[in-house]
């Protein structure tokens, strides 16, 4: 199958599916003989992964470790289960660190919301002195 046909069923661009030729995500098909990639149906299938991988949170490294993983046995599935604990870990503390920000700006809006002479907005106070020690 030519690339635009596998691009059209992965919901993804010819472009992508280049880069993770040259990212080693993708086995680079054989060319026929008009010079066009002739990609197998286990591309479609590849694609898939990465893209299902990535909805996940996971990067391209950590996707290619998951692909060389998922051609090996039983026995892969706990290096598998440690890659998705280390995720779910990185995910936990991203949270944290967003709900922290989200409370502060929560904050600064309840600032805004006093009369004018009791607001006191830290965000407008650092933009005006950031630096001034300089």
């Amino acid at each position: 199958m030519r690339s635009s046909e596998v691009a059209a069923r992965t919901g993804v661009n010819v472009q992508t599916l280049r880069y993770y030729e040259r990212r080693g995500l993708l086995a680079p098909p054989p060319r026929s003989p008009a010079g066009h990639r002739a990609y197998s149906a286990d591309a479609v299938t590849v694609v898939r992964f990465v893209k299902r991988a990535q909805g996940h949170g996971f990067s391209l490294d950590e996707i290619e470790d998951l692909l060389q993983l998922a051609e090996g046995g039983p026995e892969d599935c706990d290096t598998a289960r440690e890659l998705a604990e280390a995720k779910l870990a990185q995910l936990a503390e991203k949270i944290t660190d967003l709900q922290r920000m989200q409370r502060s700006l929560a904050d600064l809006v309840a600032t805004c919301e006093r009369p004018r002479p009791d607001r006191c907005c830290p965000l407008l106070h650092t933009l005006h002195t950031e630096g001034d020690d300089r």
